[in-house]
């Protein structure tokens, strides 16, 4: 016999990749603009942050194209992308 679950609904605002993706570039790029003003004082840490930046425009592009892929009705999309 098949069990059936009610797994309780997360709500959408815990499940939404978009604030955390923002953010989390936005603080890298806040974080990019200071290594960079301040000249040689921290020119060891401009690899990292610029490295950050790249993730973080990959992770929002990658929700993009699910997002996009999810839309359209894509078989290998994410769902409960909107």
């Amino acid at each position: 016999m098949t069990e059936t679950r009610d797994d309780p609904l997360i709500p959408r605002r815990l499940t939404d990749p978009r604030p955390v993706v923002t953010i989390g570039t936005l603080a890298w790029l806040v974080t990019t603009t200071v290594v960079l003003a301040s000249g040689d004082r921290w020119h060891e840490a401009l690899p990292i942050c610029l490295a950050g930046l790249a993730v973080g425009a990959l992770g929002f592009t990658l929700f993009l194209v699910q997002r996009a892929a999810a839309r359209r009705g894509s078989k290998g999309a994410q769902r409960g992308l909107s």
